[in-house]
C-alpha cells in the first residue's frame, strides 16, 4: 500500500522537527517536505502534491488562513489538517469555512495526529476531542442567526468559495471566471449558501463574511467591467 504523503507547516523549529520525527515513526506515513510559513506552504503543496498538510495557523508572512485559502484553491485534491495552540470556537470555525477537513490541539498531538492523518486521507473529517466538545458547548449556548446550531459549519467547499468572492465584490461572471464553472453553477452555490445562511441579499452576505473572517475588511474589490458588473451585488453603505 502506497504511504500517505504529509506536509509539515510550522514555523517553530523545535516543533516542527518534533512532529517529523513522530510521523516518520508510522509505517505508512511519509513526510514529503516542511514549511516555516504559509508562503512557503503554498510552494511545497505546488511542487509536491502531498495527500494532508498538517498546518499551523499562527505564523509569519501569510498565517495559517490564508494560506489554506491558496492551497485550497490551486490544489484542491490536498486536505489540510490544523495543528495550533488556537483552537477557540472562532477560530476553529474560520478554518472550516476556509476548507480545512480536520483541527487538533497541540496538547493533543502525540495521541491524535496520525489517527487524523488517516481519517483525513480517508474522506473523513477528525476533531481532537476537546475541540469538538467546545465546539458542541458554544453552538448549544449561543445559537447563531441564520445558521443551523447542530451543524455550524453546513456550507460546500464551493459554497463557501463563492461566498468570498461575493463579499469580494465579484459579480457572478467574474466569479465564474475565477473558479473555472459556468455562471449556472455559479448561481448554484450563491443560493444554496443564502438559504443555508438564511440570508438572502448580498450585503447580509458580505457582512457575515467580515464578521467571520472570510474576507478582509480591507479587502480590494474589482473594478466594475460593463453594465453587468457590480452594482448589484455591491452592499450597500
Amino acid at each position: 500500500m502506497a504511504k500517505i504523503k504529509v506536509g509539515l507547516v510550522e514555523d517553530h523549529d523545535v516543533v516542527r522537527e518534533g512532529l517529523r520525527a513522530l510521523l516518520q515513526s508510522q509505517p505508512d506515513l511519509e513526510v514529503v517536505g516542511d514549511a516555516r510559513d504559509g508562503s512557503e506552504a503554498v510552494k511545497l503543496v505546488r511542487q509536491t502534491s502531498p495527500d494532508v498538510v498538517v498546518m499551523d495557523i499562527a505564523m509569519p508572512v501569510v498565517n495559517g488562513l490564508d494560506a489554506t485559502r491558496q492551497i485550497r484553491r490551486a490544489v484542491p485534491e490536498t486536505k489540510i489538517l490544523v495543528l495550533s495552540s488556537y483552537d477557540d470556537c472562532d477560530c476553529v470555525e474560520q478554518m472550516v469555512q476556509a476548507g480545512v477537513k480536520g483541527f487538533l490541539s497541540k496538547r493533543t498531538a502525540a495521541l491524535y495526529l496520525a489517527e487524523a492523518i488517516r481519517a483525513i486521507r480517508a474522506g473523513k473529517t477528525f476533531f481532537s476531542p476537546e475541540v469538538a466538545k467546545r465546539v458542541r458547548e458554544q453552538q448549544a449556548a449561543r445559537p447563531q442567526a441564520g445558521r443551523d446550531p447542530n451543524n455550524p459549519f453546513a456550507l460546500t467547499q464551493r459554497e463557501q468559495e463563492v461566498l468570498q468572492l461575493i463579499a469580494e465584490g465579484f459579480p457572478n461572471k467574474g466569479i465564474a471566471v475565477k473558479m473555472g464553472i459556468s455562471i449556472k453553477t455559479v448561481e448554484k452555490h450563491r443560493q444554496g449558501a443564502m438559504n443555508k445562511l438564511n440570508i438572502h441579499e448580498v450585503a447580509g452576505l458580505t457582512r457575515y463574511a467580515l464578521s467571520r473572517g472570510i474576507v478582509s475588511r480591507k479587502v480590494s474589490r474589482p473594478q466594475p467591467a460593463g453594465p453587468e458588473a457590480e452594482k448589484s451585488l455591491l452592499p450597500t453603505q
